[in-house]
């Protein structure tokens, strides 16, 4: 014997088990649960304050290409110069020309001399400062070659951890503004930054300890990027407790979660 099924009615049966099922869901996940704070977090960096040294391998192939663009460059106005005065001091000893005495009275090979002078005189600024001498983590003078994250110590619950300075956003403020006014509210005034635009660069959340949830569960953090400005101040309290880290810090002083959402926007 066969049946015949009834389309429609099997959508309408198919509908009340959707709605019934969600039902379900609703009831054992409270609305109370599904809030969450909104948090500002902002990156500091201070960008590397020299070149980085070169790997031997780069070494060599900067040699080599500085060699061709020797080969195939074109003389210069000094090398010229000297050719020219070189041949004129052979035709004056041939007594073929008669120079005043002032047209050879400062050569370009006495020129040459004074600046080979200077630049044995000249000697680069070592690259490992005191700073790094003494394992200031707190110090802007540390790992010049590198570029440096700030960390601020804060407290999450009943615990300290370091963290990029983050703040809860307040009614009116957009995420931007509630970035800026936590970065002041860490750090002071003496750290002045430019911050690269308006939209957050990365996202992070977490929840909060279950005997510690009120009305939300937990938190998202929505980060923005600054950098250092030319001539900035480090940060002026003392009693502050922060940090400079490189990208390889970052990863041993930070918990894992935290530094893989904190590592997909840095440089």
């Amino acid at each position: 014997m066969r049946f015949l099924v009834n389309p429609v009615a099997t959508q309408v049966a198919r509908l009340l088990v959707s709605r019934s099922f969600s039902a379900q869901v609703n009831a054992a996940t409270p609305q109370s649960e599904q809030k969450w704070d909104l948090y500002a977090g902002v990156l500091v960096e201070r960008l590397p304050i020299v070149t980085k040294t070169l790997e031997p391998l780069e070494t060599k192939f900067k040699a080599m290409l500085d060699q061709i663009e020797l080969e195939k460059s074109l003389k210069s106005n000094h090398e010229l110069r000297k050719e020219t005065e070189k041949r004129q001091l052979e035709l004056l000893k041939a007594g073929k020309i008669d120079l005043d005495s002032e047209a050879l009275k400062q050569t370009a090979q006495d020129l040459e001399d004074a600046y080979n002078d200077e630049l044995a005189k000249f000697y680069p600024a070592p690259r490992t400062t005191e700073a790094d001498k003494k394992n200031d983590i707190r110090s802007l003078d540390r790992k010049l070659e590198e570029t440096l994250v700030l960390l601020v110590e804060q407290k999450l619950g009943n615990k300290s951890h370091y963290l990029l300075p983050q703040g809860r956003h307040k009614a009116g403020e957009s995420m931007r503004q509630t970035a800026e006014r936590t970065l002041k509210e860490h750090c002071g005034d003496a750290l002045q930054v430019t911050f690269y635009g308006n939209a957050p660069v990365g996202f992070y959340k977490y929840k909060y300890p279950s005997s510690s949830r009120t009305e939300t569960v937990g938190a998202k953090v929505f980060f923005f990027r600054s950098v250092l400005k030319q001539g900035s101040g480090n940060i002026a309290d003392s009693k502050l407790k922060y940090q400079w880290m490189s990208q390889k810090e970052l990863q041993q002083q930070l918990q894992q979660a935290y530094y893989q959402s904190v590592a997909q926007f840095l440089l």
